[in-house]
This record gives structure tokens, sequence and C-alpha cells, in this order.
């Protein structure tokens, strides 16, 4: 793990921390690998409910690291930049950020992957990457219309604006603005309420939810066939059987 990604566990939830403050938390390809690591090493650990993921001092990320970016010799699908993002894609463990300060570029398209997202008033966030020459990463270019809708996203991916918490909360990219003071008890609180869920449950719950369109008969065929495994596994029964002694 690179001293740049702190990492600590607790409660069964895993707490990933950007920690360069100084650099306003903007990612090198060492902080990518620590990221892509810790992620998976939580996919594969069952005890894990969710994982949190925050910025240290006054930004969530300033994005990449451009001097650091230029530098990779080999960009291409093993670099990583793009490991991490496909780790993102790919991750079955509920994911939960936390924003504060600057979000600017992967800094917000990180946040299309997350399941809950919850910023602090003085967050900003950007797309800036058409005044770079650049096109959108993440696949925010699809994330995006199906999130904010096409108009909204081609605002945002063709004038490369900053925008505030609250037209953040208005595009849906957030679930809800708090003061500055009040991000890490919201994230704690949240990470609580995870962690006290059946694990498996929250994990199948999000692979369906993060399942492509498709027809409802469809859908409906693939949730009763994942909701009568769930049924017949123990942490449902437990959980059961003590909202039917409560009820008694």
């Amino acid at each position: 793990m690179s001293n740049l990604v702190k990492e600590e566990v607790r409660n069964n939830v895993l707490w990933l921390t950007l920690a360069r403050p100084e650099k306003k938390n903007a990612l090198t390809s060492d902080m990518y690998a620590a990221l892509s690591a810790a992620l998976q090493a939580a996919d594969r650990d069952g005890k894990i409910a969710a994982v949190v993921l925050t910025g240290e001092g006054d930004s969530f990320t300033a994005g990449n690291d451009l001097h650091d970016f230029l530098a990779i010799e080999d960009l291409d699908d093993s670099a990583p930049p793009f490991e991490f993002l496909y780790t993102l894609s790919r991750l079955s463990v509920p994911l939960v950020a936390g924003v504060n300060g600057l979000a600017i570029g992967i800094g917000t398209t990180i946040l299309l992957h997350c399941d809950l997202v919850y910023a602090s008033t003085d967050a900003v966030f950007a797309l800036p990457f058409i005044n770079l020459g650049l096109v959108p990463e993440a696949a925010s270019s699809l994330l995006l219309p199906q999130q904010c809708g096409h108009l909204r996203a081609s605002e945002l991916l063709l004038l490369g604006e900053n925008f505030d918490a609250s037209a953040a909360l208005a595009y849906g990219l957030v679930n809800k603005v708090v003061a500055p003071n009040e991000l890490n008890n919201t994230l704690e609180q949240v990470a609580q309420a995870l962690a006290s869920k059946p694990h498996g449950g929250l994990r199948a719950a999000k692979k369906l939810i993060k399942q492509p369109a498709e027809p409802v008969a469809d859908r409906i065929e693939r949730e009763a066939k994942i909701f009568a495994r769930a049924l017949s596994s123990d942490a449902a029964r437990k959980a059961i059987a003590e909202r039917l002694n409560r009820k008694k």
C-alpha cells in the first residue's frame, strides 16, 4: 500500500483515504496501484461490508497528477490508472465516497462508480477534459448521460465548467450535501448502517442495481433466482427470525 493511500478497517468497513494533501490529493500511478490492490482485496474478503473513500485535508482529489501521468511510458489497459478503472467497474462490495473541496476530473468521474456519495457544502466538481484537449474517461461518456440525461451530460463534458455541491445534488451525482464539519459523522453513520446488513445481500443487491437495462420480465426472472438463493442463506434466515421475534 502506498503511503499516500491510508487503509483502515473499522467494524467490517474498509476506509481508504487519499493522503497527499499538499498536492490536493492529485493521483499518481503508485496511488492508483495502491487503490486497485486495496479494492481487490476488499472484494475477496467476504467480511468487508463496504468501502469508504475520502480525501485528507481540504480536497477529495484534484484529479491526475499531470506530470506523473505524462511520464507513463505505456498508457494501455495495464497502466495503473486504467487498472484502477477496471477494478472500479467490477467491484462487488458497495463503495461510498465522501467529497470535500476539490473533486476534479477523476475526482468526479469516480463518483459515477460509487453506490452512495456524500458531499460537503465546500465541494467543487469539474470535468475539464475538453479544456485539456482530452476526451471523457472512466466510462463517463456512458454513465453521465444515464445518470444526468443527455443535455446535462453534454453541458458538463463539452463546456468543462466547475459546479458546486448544490448543483451536484440537483444533477443526481450525490445523495446528500452536509456542512464540512458534518461530513465525517455522516460517513460514519452510513458505514455503520451498511455494516449492520447481511454482507452477501449487499453485494447481490449492488450487482442487480448495476446490471445493464433489460426487459422487465427478464429482470424479474434474474431477481427471482437470486432471491431464492438468498432466502436459503443463514444470514437471511437469521434476519427473518429476528424480525418475527420482534413482532411477537
